[in-house]
């Protein structure tokens, strides 16, 4: 019912998630200051031990998906 489907939402989410940083990682490079997004600054933070900023960075990430549904929502809801 709806905990296989919350389920299988979830590991969609986590495998759109990696394959992003792969494909940012492959085509934009990782050059500081002129091709490193967020995904990119997270995993990093992560893989030189500093999970504090890997975390806020994260969260971060998180309020702005969150923000943009909410705005999508909304004008989703004006047009009908």
């Amino acid at each position: 019912g709806e905990v296989a489907a919350a389920i299988v939402e979830d590991i969609a989410a986590f495998g759109g998630i990696i394959s992003e940083v792969g494909a940012v990682m492959l085509v934009g490079g990782n050059i500081e200051g002129q091709t490193r997004v967020l995904t990119t600054a997270i995993m990093l933070s992560a893989r030189q031990g500093d999970f504090a900023l890997a975390m806020a960075l994260g969260l971060i990430l998180i309020a702005l998906a969150l923000a943009a549904n909410a705005v999508l929502l909304q004008l989703q809801g004006r047009s009908r």
